[in-house]
C-alpha cells in the first residue's frame, strides 16, 4: 500500500470515530508503530490532524483568522451567546474572552446591565461603550493580532489583581480526554490566568470545537465547570463532558 493510500484511510478512520491510536493502526496495517507514527506526524503538519499522545484527534477548524471565523456558524454563537448573556446576574464581576463567539456575547447583554465587564479584548471593550451601567476594565499587553486580544507578561501581571464572578471563556479545541486547548501558547497561559481569577469558568463551544484538538492545551475539561453548545449537538459528544463532571447547556 502507498503512503498516500495510508494516509487516507487514517483520516476517514479519523472522521468516522473522532480519533486514532497508533498502536491500532500499527495492527490494522502491519507496520510498525514508528512508521505509523511517521505518517501522522506528516499528516499534522500538513494541518489535517492534531497529534496527541498515543494518537491523533480532528483538527480545529476554529484556528482560522478572525475575519473567517466570523462568517462562520453565525446562527449557533448568536444562540450560545444568548445562553450565555442569560447567566450574567445585575452586579457581578465578568471576565469575558476575546473571539468572534465572545463578541456576540456582547451584543446580547441588554443595555441596562450592571455589572463590571473584564476583557483582554479591545472589541469586547468598544462593544460595551454604548452600555450606561457597564463599567469596563480593559487589559492591556501585546496584541495578539490573530485573535485580536493583549497577551503578555503586562497582561498576566494586570489579571493577577482580579477577582471575578464568573469568566466567559473562548477556546478552540474541546475534548473530554485532551482537554481545553487553544493556537497560541501566549493565549493558552492567558486563558489559564483568567480561569484561575473566577470562580465559575463557562466555555462557549460551537459545533466546530467539540470533539477537536489545538495545538496547546489551556487545561483539564474540568477546567470548565459549564459549557455552551448549540441545541442540535449529538448527544454523544456530550455525554463523556458531562461524566468527566462538567455541566452542559444546551442554547
Amino acid at each position: 500500500m502507498l503512503t498516500s493510500q495510508r494516509k487516507k484511510i487514517i483520516l476517514e478512520k479519523l472522521a468516522q470515530e473522532g480519533q486514532v491510536l497508533a498502536k491500532q493502526l500499527s495492527e490494522m496495517f502491519g507496520l510498525s508503530e514508528d512508521t505509523v507514527r511517521r505518517d501522522l506526524r506528516e499528516l499534522d503538519a500538513e494541518g489535517l490532524l492534531q497529534r496527541v499522545h498515543g494518537g491523533a484527534l480532528p483538527v480545529s477548524s476554529a484556528i482560522a483568522s478572525f475575519a473567517e471565523r466570523n462568517q462562520l456558524e453565525s446562527g449557533a454563537k448568536r444562540a450560545i451567546a444568548k445562553a450565555a448573556a442569560a447567566l450574567i446576574a445585575p452586579g457581578q464581576v465578568v471576565i469575558i474572552d476575546g473571539g468572534t463567539t465572545s463578541a456576540e456575547l456582547v451584543r446580547q447583554l441588554p443595555l441596562n446591565l450592571n455589572a463590571t465587564i473584564v476583557t483582554h479584548s479591545p472589541s469586547v471593550a468598544v462593544g460595551l461603550v454604548d452600555h450606561p451601567t457597564v463599567e469596563v476594565i480593559l487589559i492591556g499587553g501585546r496584541l495578539y493580532k490573530h485573535s485580536i486580544v493583549s497577551v503578555g507578561a503586562a497582561a498576566v501581571e494586570a489579571m493577577s489583581h482580579i477577582r471575578a464572578d464568573i469568566y466567559f471563556m473562548g477556546v478552540t479545541g474541546v475534548h473530554p480526554t485532551a482537554g481545553l486547548s487553544t493556537g497560541d501558547l501566549e493565549e493558552a497561559y492567558i486563558k489559564r490566568a483568567l480561569a484561575a481569577r473566577a470562580a465559575e469558568t463557562v466555555v462557549l463551544a460551537s459545533a466546530a470545537k467539540l470533539n477537536a484538538a489545538s495545538q496547546y492545551a489551556i487545561g483539564d475539561i474540568t477546567l470548565a465547570h459549564t459549557i455552551i453548545v448549540e441545541r442540535a449537538t449529538d448527544d454523544a459528544l456530550i455525554a463523556p463532558l458531562q461524566q468527566a463532571g462538567v455541566s452542559v447547556l444546551k442554547a
